[in-house]
């Protein structure tokens, strides 16, 4: 995945804390009190990648907190919400397993509060599999894995005692959704072709389109 870009605010907050480190460091050339401190080191913080703009350099400073048991489960999951087709990859083919461990390990409210979700659904998921089948869930077949999810997919449907699935599995399916579809191998399932170019003269918009505006008499 590459680094997100800057918003215009952010390039705004950049901007006015470097200054302001400037000026700081400007006051700091006299020689200081000893009771006075050092001016805080401030730099701008993305969730899933979070570059230090003031070393010029990428870091990340968080540990993944998946564990493996929770990883092969999140694994065998993504695939089977998407899985290879004539389109595209399967989603652990491009990391998306890897994608929301790395999203839910990241030290902001959002990301934590969809780490509880995440792991703990993780863990129902596996408890399940072991009442019906005896086994993790990454070790069952297709067909045991779809009887499961089948029931926890549509929260209109599912049971009341299936709750912790269900919220489970709507943050876990959209967090494997932006993972693959953020990837350029997978945007033939969006239609997307990406920046080529068109063969032979460009048709311009189709008339029906233009009489659908109201365009048709615009010089």
């Amino acid at each position: 995945m590459s680094n997100p870009s800057f918003s215009r605010r952010d390039t705004l907050k950049w901007l006015t804390g470097t200054v302001a480190a400037g000026t700081a460091g400007g006051a700091a050339l006299g020689t200081p009190a000893e009771t006075e401190t050092a001016p805080p080191s401030w730099s701008v913080r993305h969730p899933i990648h979070d570059p230090n703009f003031m070393g010029g350099k990428t870091v990340f400073p968080w540990q993944k907190l998946m564990t493996e048991q929770e990883l092969a489960t999140t694994k065998a999951l993504v695939d089977l919400i998407l899985p290879k087709d004539d389109l595209g990859p399967a989603a652990s083919e491009v990391g998306a397993h890897d994608f929301i461990n790395e999203w839910i390990s990241a030290p902001y409210d959002k990301n934590v509060d969809d780490g509880e979700v995440i792991r703990g659904g993780l863990g129902w998921l596996n408890t399940e599999s072991f009442k019906r089948f005896g086994k993790c869930f990454e070790e069952l077949a297709g067909s045991q894995q779809v009887q499961i999810v089948d029931e926890i997919c549509h929260p209109d449907k599912s049971k009341p005692e299936l709750k912790t699935g269900v919220v489970f599995f709507k943050a876990f399916r959209q967090l494997a959704l932006s993972g693959y579809y953020t990837h350029s191998a997978t945007w033939k399932h969006l239609g997307y072709v990406g920046n080529v170019s068109v063969g032979g003269p460009f048709p311009g918009v189709p008339a029906e389109i233009i009489k659908q505006l109201g365009l048709q008499d615009v010089a």
